[in-house]
């Protein structure tokens, strides 16, 4: 099998669609050693190689050097950066798959060309633009978002993360069931629990981390609802004084303060905690297990998630986790921690006090979220994406319109 890979993310593991394709790609070539990835980029430098100074297209080879790597030029390339990415999902990519004659096109995110010779799968992670108000955007981003919902809906397959953004696709896009397929994510498989004193220790100084805490990591836009964690923190410290260990809320904060991504150290400054939450910014990926082996327990009360990979990350290193029963956070934690509703701040704040008081509790949590975290395989995963290839290419191909 010949496979046309849209790359446009590959190389951008600060982004979920950049660690997803990642692993997927070094997963494929594991369980199907047969099947032949063509993987275009395009022809401009994406920011997780500005630094080092190297065209993305002598990045990747060096990375994945059994797959063939391609930098599409567009008309707009190195002009205009939203034309230039427009033009290279709708317009080089499928050209050059059907110039390639690959048997099958993959783009792993919201984007898949609205025409296309070739069989086509696209990975829709979630709906946020569609679901949440906020998030929509100026009207450029609107009319872009209807473009590519109308081209999910031509694509031949539809892959998702999980069963609740599975039913949001068939709800909301109005496609038929049987051509959207759940292939689950997975943790990374280097994030398992740290126990040694030295590195745990390398990280705890690195990033000026207190005996124990708390933890959240993740981003700081309106759907991550900091404001309802550092309130049920702040009523978790009223219940426990001096016995509540310091909140981290860790990951890059935002450049400004703004109604979509507002700042947690003011709404901590509102809240009156302040003093007892660490900000210790950006977290190197390959400290992120040391990060989480270290907590007492992962703190997470989104609103929604296509699938909540933080959250199976600390499991995966055997912390135990409260997270909110939102969208798809009940089926990826399942028995793996406490559920509550993302906005019962008492509820939230009860789950953090017996956390922190009850040892036992954060032990069989802990070995719960590691059973529930092995659930969960790249390979697997792999596999399960192999399947929709075939579907796509064995099936009459989606009728326009459709």
């Amino acid at each position: 099998m010949r496979v046309g890979f849209n790359a446009f993310f590959l190389g951008r593991e600060g982004a979920g669609s950049g660690q997803y394709t990642q692993h997927l790609v070094r997963a494929m070539a594991q369980v199907d050693p047969d099947c032949a990835y063509v993987l275009y980029t395009r022809d401009a430098e994406p920011a997780a190689n500005a630094h080092a100074g190297n065209p993305p297209s002598e990045t990747l080879r060096g990375r994945f050097a059994d797959a063939g790597v391609h930098a599409l030029r567009t008309p707009f390339t190195r002009r205009w950066d939203n034309l230039d990415k427009l033009w290279f999902e709708q317009v080089a990519f499928p050209c050059a798959c059907r110039q390639a004659a690959v048997d099958v096109c993959h783009v792993p995110y919201f984007a898949s060309p609205f025409c296309s010779t070739r069989p086509t799968v696209v990975t829709v992670h979630d709906l946020i633009p569609l679901l949440l108000p906020a998030y929509r955007g100026s009207v450029a981003v609107r009319a872009y978002t209807h473009l590519v919902c109308a081209a999910a809906r031509r694509a031949d397959r539809i892959i998702t993360d999980s069963l609740a953004s599975r039913d949001d696709i068939v709800r909301h896009l109005r496609v038929p069931p049987e051509r959207v397929h759940v292939a689950y994510l997975a943790a990374d498989p280097a994030c398992r629990r740290v126990v040694d004193a030295e590195a745990l220790q390398a990280v705890r100084s690195k990033y000026g981390l207190p005996d124990t805490y708390l933890l959240y990591l993740g981003g700081f836009d309106q759907r991550k609802n900091l404001q309802s964690l550092l309130r049920a923190y702040q009523r978790a410290r009223r219940t426990l004084g001096e016995e509540a260990p310091p909140l981290v809320v860790a990951g890059r904060l935002p450049a400004a303060d703004t109604p979509l991504f507002p700042d947690p150290r003011r709404m901590a400054r509102e809240v009156g905690v302040e003093r007892h939450v660490r900000f210790p910014g950006w977290i190197a990926e390959a400290d992120k297990p040391a990060l989480y082996s270290m907590a007492l327990a992962f703190v997470f009360l989104s609103l929604y998630e296509g699938f909540g990979l933080m959250p199976l990350e600390a499991m995966s290193c055997g912390t135990p986790v409260l997270a909110a029963n939102s969208s798809s956070l009940p089926e990826i934690v399942g028995p793996g921690g406490l559920l509550v509703g993302p906005q019962d701040v008492d509820g939230a704040a009860a789950g953090m006090v017996g956390l922190l008081r009850d040892t036992a509790l954060r032990q069989r949590l802990g070995q719960q979220g590691l059973r529930q975290a092995a659930r969960f395989d790249w390979k697997r995963t792999a596999e399960q994406t192999r399947q929709v290839y075939e579907l796509a290419m064995s099936q009459p191909r989606v009728a326009a319109g459709t």
